[in-house]
């Protein structure tokens, strides 16, 4: 993408922000491919990051199939059938990682994780599956009515230093075949600071990840869906990860990949940085970028997102970025740099960043004092390094 569109003098607060020196971006030169081959669906461990991940230390172990008792200590390790349950028994003052490591299998649970510093390790991101079925429209089994965008996440994080790594987090609604208007089905939503996402999956449709609230890292993941499917207020840098859109049988729109809500006062929102952006078979120009939403009409809302380094499929519209509503897509802090692939398309509606503002938004600048890399690196030394390969 070479066309340049003037930058509006109200966004310069969003430009002229102080930064560290980037950290994980590809250097502008960098081949297309190297960009084509980011992002995973459940990645390929070495023997030995396979070895260090079992010698990990563990509070507690899940396997659907345990049949003893919830939180039987075995060999010195606390064993469950449930993740809500050993979720439950996490301490509430809890300061470091306390390790939960899921055996492979389907845990069909809603978890509400209100505990700091649970840390999630599944034995493998396809096989190891927390998923439930609850949308928008899904009536409340009490007849209080119906669960709401909020209430139909299968996984809400609300306490502090979440980690997961080698999970999926699933919303299994069948959007194309209920009765109900209100369709949004969430697979997880976070809200709480200093989140961290590596080699996870996300599936759904419409608005599958919702990440509300403070600082979160998404590493080396996939995720996918159709309306929406990464939105919400919080801080998020995607890196190294393949964004992936699901057909909705129309020939001129499939969805939009965001809908940011990031207040005014935040100068960052969403980062995309080496990241790989694929869909369904022909769809064509038929999906946005994003739109900018402005949850109950609230003005102070101004979405900030950035597409750096990142190969965009031929899905993506010239357009770019659209309007939601009365929230105009031009008053929106929406930017690219060094797009490529058939989707990186010159309009004048997708403003393109000059290589000093680029250099401005890196992962070390959104996360200001908080090092994700470093927390994982604690957790394994491979879980540290960026793309373990790939199927």
């Amino acid at each position: 993408m070479k066309s340049k569109k003037s930058i509006p003098l109200a966004l310069g607060a969003f430009l002229l922000v102080t930064a560290a020196a980037p950290w994980g971006a590809l250097p502008d030169a960098a081949s297309a491919a190297s960009a084509a081959s980011a992002g995973t669906e459940g990645a390929v461990f070495s023997a030995s990051t396979m070895k260090e991940q079992e010698q990990m230390t563990k509070q507690a172990i899940v396997d659907s199939s345990y049949q003893g008792t919830e939180g039987a200590v075995v060999d010195g390790v606390k064993q469950y059938r449930s993740v809500q349950k050993a979720i439950l028994d996490v301490p509430a003052d809890q300061a470091s990682p306390y390790v939960i490591y899921l055996k492979a299998g389907v845990y069909k649970e809603v978890l509400n994780v209100d505990k700091p510093y649970v840390t999630l390790v599944g034995e493998n991101a396809k096989r190891t599956v927390i998923t439930y079925d609850n949308a928008s429209g899904t009536p409340k089994p009490d007849g209080s009515g119906t669960y709401g965008t909020t209430g139909s996440a299968t996984v809400t994080v609300k306490g502090e230093n979440f980690t997961a790594v080698s999970v999926t987090f699933e919303n299994s609604f069948d959007e194309a075949n209920s009765p109900y208007q209100n369709k949004q089905a969430v697979a997880i939503k976070t809200q709480a600071d200093r989140a961290i996402f590596k080699d996870c999956r996300f599936i759904g449709n419409q608005d599958t990840l919702y990440p509300n609230l403070g600082r979160q890292y998404f590493v080396d993941s996939y995720i996918e869906g159709d309306v929406d499917f990464i939105f919400g207020a919080a801080t998020a840098v995607f890196e190294n990860s393949r964004i992936h859109s699901l057909d909705r049988g129309s020939d001129t729109n499939n969805g939009y990949i965001t809908a940011a809500s990031t207040l005014n006062s935040n100068p960052y929102g969403y980062l995309f940085i080496n990241c790989r952006l694929t869909s369904d078979p022909g769809m064509e120009g038929t999906v946005s970028l994003g739109r900018p939403w402005q949850p109950g009409g609230n003005t102070n809302a101004i979405a900030s997102v950035v597409f750096k380094h990142t190969h965009m499929g031929s899905h993506i519209t010239s357009t770019g970025w659209v309007d939601m509503g009365a929230s105009k897509a031009e008053n929106a802090r929406f930017f690219e740099y060094d797009s490529r692939g058939p989707g990186a398309l010159e309009s004048l509606t997708r403003p393109v960043l000059t290589k000093e503002q680029a250099d401005l938004h890196t992962p070390e600048a959104y996360f200001g004092d908080w090092d994700p890399k470093k927390v994982l690196e604690g957790l394994s030394p491979s879980f540290a390094n960026p793309s373990l390969g790939h199927h």
